[in-house]
């Protein structure tokens, strides 16, 4: 069947696809700068950067809690068991788990189809060609923190491929940025010691949050998008590879807010919560070495390639050599994929 066969998979999903022209991506040198610095902080355990003052803070919690109110509660505060086998295939599964916080169990769904990591197991299952066995570690609230005992807890299924949704509630919790990619970097370098490829989708934008008013909404997306700068060169640093969310969902939340949001009109809906499947799909499938990958792929340092995917819906930044090297001039190595999300797999 191979990748031509996830034409079949996908239409199940009753998916419409958005087409919409290719931004122009844009980004500023001080977000490589605050990754880096936070990065730093983060391998020597300092606190790091404290990303807001005290008065911001005050006026943050005071429009948090507006917000919060405005949110409601979603249905189904841990989202709907998914652990189990998908794919009609024969074989040894693959075995994949998925970390991470509510976006990870699919929040404010019923139906376990509908979460992220059935639709990412499904779509593995028919490039793979082989049952994929899903282990869903991940926890609704959890910030970076929480994620050494998600770790504990997927190592005992012998993951092949981890999939890891963290960010948000780092933000919206107040944690030290150093604190939590520390966390995460940790939660990375062990999975890969384990054998186990890692994909990680880095914090979202939480500025298109629509109960999220100014001038909170312009703080939280701000500091959204240092945070992922910095998760991504932790995690490529610990043998990771990272996607992208920035405003993944955003352009589509302003065009179809009731189909693209949930009934707490903070989370995804089964609609959103596809849209990211596609994104994170391609990448896990390279992790596997299972998705053909372009031929040309500029190699760059990866604080710049960091800030860029930041601002970049659906980038994948993953290491690389140059002249059989891992580091240059200025840090690491890396190649940044411009991965359109919005395009369905087979298409790719």
């Amino acid at each position: 069947m191979g990748v031509a066969g996830t034409r079949l998979c996908y239409q199940r999903q009753r998916y419409r696809p958005v087409r919409r022209e290719r931004r122009h991506v844009i980004w500023t040198p001080g977000t490589a700068r605050v990754a880096r610095r936070v990065a730093a902080a983060a391998a020597l355990g300092g606190g790091g950067l404290t990303a807001l003052g005290a008065a911001t803070y005050g006026l943050l919690l005071a429009e948090a809690l507006v917000a919060r109110r405005a949110v409601g509660r979603p249905h189904g505060m841990d989202g709907p068991p998914s652990d189990g086998v998908y794919g009609a295939f024969g074989g040894e599964p693959v075995r994949m788990v998925m970390l991470g916080d509510s976006t990870s169990v699919g929040l404010g769904t019923s139906d376990p189809a509908e979460t992220p990591a059935v639709l990412i197991a499904n779509g593995l299952a028919v490039i793979a060609e082989r049952p994929v066995r899903l282990t869903v570690a991940g926890r609704s609230g959890a910030t970076s923190a929480e994620l050494g005992e998600q770790v504990d807890e997927a190592l005992r299924a012998r993951p092949e491929i981890a999939v890891v949704f963290i960010g948000a509630n780092d933000v919206t919790s107040q944690s030290r940025p150093a604190h939590a990619v520390r966390h995460l970097q940790k939660a990375v370098r062990r999975l890969r010691e384990a054998g186990a490829q890692v994909v990680v989708g880095t914090c979202p934008d939480l500025g298109t949050v629509r109960p999220i008013a100014q001038p909170l909404r312009w703080v939280t997306r701000r500091w959204s998008r240092q945070l992922a700068a910095a998760q991504t060169v932790a995690v490529v640093e610990a043998g990771g590879r990272t996607v992208a969310f920035a405003d993944l969902l955003g352009p589509e939340f302003d065009a179809n807010p009731a189909e693209m949001f949930g009934l707490d009109r903070y989370h995804p809906s089964a609609q959103g919560y596809l849209q990211i499947a596609y994104a994170v799909l391609p990448s896990v499938c390279s992790a596997l070495e299972l998705w053909p990958e372009p031929r040309a792929r500029r190699a760059e340092s990866i604080y710049l390639a960091a800030a860029k995917a930041a601002e970049e819906p659906g980038a994948e930044v993953s290491a690389t050599r140059v002249a059989g090297r891992a580091t240059g001039p200025h840090g690491r190595w890396v190649t940044m994929l411009g991965r359109r999300p919005w395009m369905r797999p087979n298409d790719a």
